[in-house]
C-alpha cells in the first residue's frame, strides 16, 4: 500500500489526520471521531456485491475520507490507519470500470471495513459529455428537468456533470422544505440513463441565511453537511475516457453569506489526488462558483443585501461571484495538462482564454431558464463536450428552449 501524504511516515500522517479532526474544515467539522478503515476494491465477477473467492482486487485505485489518499495495493488493499474527512469514503473511479454500489460509503464510528466492488466497462479512448448547471430544482420548474433529460436523451453522451445550484434553495428555507428539495432532486435525477455527476453549489448550503431559514448552526445538516448527507462527499474526482476529472466545491461562507472560495483542506487534498495521476492525463476541473467571470463587469455593484457582490472573508473583503483564491488553485493545477475548467452560477455561457495560459475557463447556461444579465437576453442550455484521444473540442451549447 503506498500513502500519498509522505511527511515523515505513519507518525505525521497520524498527526495530520489527528490536527484535521481537531481544527475541521471550514463550514463543516468531521462528523465521525478518527477511526482506522481498511477494505478492497476489487472485480466483482457475479454482480452480488460481495467479494468471493476468487474476485481478484484492483490494484493502483485512489481512496480517500476527503483528507488524506491511498492507492491501493496488488491485491486491491486500502488501509486508513486515522480516518479523518467528514463522514464517508471514496474512491476515484478508475478507466475502465464501473460501480456495483456507488463510488462512495458512509462510516459511522464503528466502521472498521468498507469494500467497493467494480465491474469492469468498455475502455473508451473517445467519449462525449454534458455539462449542465443551475437546475434549481422545484415541484413549479419541473418542466426544466424534463427538457433537460429530453436533450440528453437525445444526444446520448456517456456522462453528464451537474456544476451545483441543484435545488431551488436550501439557503434561506426550513430543514422540512430543504430536504424536500433535495429529495425531489434525487428523484429527477434518478430518471436519467446515463450517468450523473454533481457538485453542490450555494443554493445547497443548508440555512446559512438564518435570518430567513431559523435554522440553527448547531443543526445537523447545517451548511455543506445536508449535501453530503444526500450526496457523499462534495469534492471528489474519477477517471473517464483518459482523463481526469475533479469536482470541486468552491463555496465557502462566514456568517450568513457564502463566497467563492475552495478551502485550506480541500486544497491539499486536491495535491494529494492529483499525485496519483500520471503527469500526462488530461484534466477537467468542474464547480459551482468559476475561478473567473465577465458578469462583473455586466453587473451592478451591491454591497449589502442576500445578492451582494462582495463578502468578508476573514476580515478582507473579497468579490463574492468567484473563487477569492483561483490564483492559488489554478496555480497547484496548472503544473498538470490542465486543459478545461468548467463551471456555472452566472447563468449564461462564458469561455475565457489567456495568453501563455494552458487552460480554457468555460461556464455553461442555467437549465432553470434563460437570463438577462446586463440587460442582454441569455438563453437557457448545455454543453456537449468531445473527447478524443484526450483532446476536448470546443463544445457545443445546446438551447433548451428552441
Amino acid at each position: 500500500m503506498t500513502i500519498l501524504v509522505r511527511l515523515g511516515g505513519l507518525l505525521a500522517c497520524l498527526l495530520i489526520v489527528s490536527d484535521a479532526w481537531a481544527q475541521g474544515q471550514e463550514n463543516g467539522s468531521a462528523v465521525v471521531p478518527p477511526v482506522a478503515v481498511s477494505g478492497y476494491v476489487f472485480l466483482d465477477n457475479n454482480h452480488n456485491g460481495v467479494r468471493d473467492v476468487g474476485e481478484p482486487g484492483v490494484k493502483g485505485v485512489a481512496v480517500s475520507d476527503q483528507v488524506n489518499v491511498v492507492v491501493t495495493d496488488e491485491k486491491g488493499f486500502y488501509h486508513f490507519p486515522a480516518l479523518a474527512g467528514f463522514g464517508c469514503v471514496f474512491i476515484s473511479m478508475p478507466d475502465g470500470y464501473g460501480s456495483v454500489h456507488g463510488y462512495w460509503q458512509k462510516v459511522g464510528a464503528a466502521t472498521a471495513s468498507i469494500d467497493f466492488p467494480l465491474q469492469r466497462t468498455a475502455a473508451r479512448t473517445s467519449f462525449s459529455f454534458i455539462q449542465a448547471s443551475d437546475t434549481h430544482v422545484s415541484e413549479k420548474t419541473l418542466d426544466r428537468m424534463q427538457k433537460f433529460r429530453a436533450v440528453v436523451d437525445s444526444v446520448k453522451p456517456d456522462l453528464v456533470i451537474i456544476t451545483g445550484d441543484l435545488v431551488k434553495d436550501a439557503l434561506r428555507v426550513p430543514e422540512t422544505e430543504a430536504r424536500g428539495l433535495y429529495e425531489l432532486f434525487q428523484r429527477e435525477i434518478g430518471k436519467m440513463t446515463t450517468p450523473v455527476w454533481c457538485i453542490p453549489g450555494n443554493h445547497e448550503n443548508f440555512g446559512i441565511e438564518r435570518q430567513l431559514s431559523l435554522v440553527s448552526p448547531a443543526n445537523p445538516l447545517y451548511g455543506r453537511k445536508m449535501y453530503r448527507y444526500y450526496f457523499g462527499p462534495d469534492y471528489y474526482s474519477f477517471n473517464y475516457g483518459g482523463c481526469h476529472f475533479v469536482g470541486l466545491n468552491s463555496l465557502s461562507f462566514e456568517d450568513l453569506y457564502y463566497y467563492g472560495h475552495i478551502d485550506s483542506t480541500q486544497l491539499e487534498w486536491l495535491k494529494r489526488d492529483l499525485a496519483a495521476v500520471p503527469l500526462s492525463t488530461p484534466i477537467i476541473t468542474f464547480q459551482h462558483v468559476p475561478f473567473f467571470s465577465g458578469v462583473l463587469s455586466m453587473s451592478a455593484f451591491k454591497d449589502n443585501g442576500f445578492d451582494r457582490t462582495v463578502e468578508w472573508e476573514h476580515g478582507v473583503q473579497q468579490y463574492r461571484h468567484v473563487v477569492s483564491n483561483a490564483a492559488e488553485v489554478v496555480a497547484i493545477l496548472s503544473k498538470r495538462n490542465y486543459p478545461l475548467a468548467l463551471a456555472g452560477h452566472h447563468h449564461m455561457q462564458q469561455k475565457f482564454t489567456m495568453e501563455g495560459v494552458q487552460t480554457r475557463f468555460e461556464q455553461t447556461a442555467a437549465v432553470i431558464g434563460p437570463s438577462d444579465e446586463g440587460g442582454l437576453q441569455h438563453p437557457s442550455g448545455v454543453t456537449l463536450y468531445h473527447v478524443v484521444n484526450g483532446v476536448i473540442d470546443e463544445g457545443r451549447f445546446i438551447r433548451l428552449d428552441r
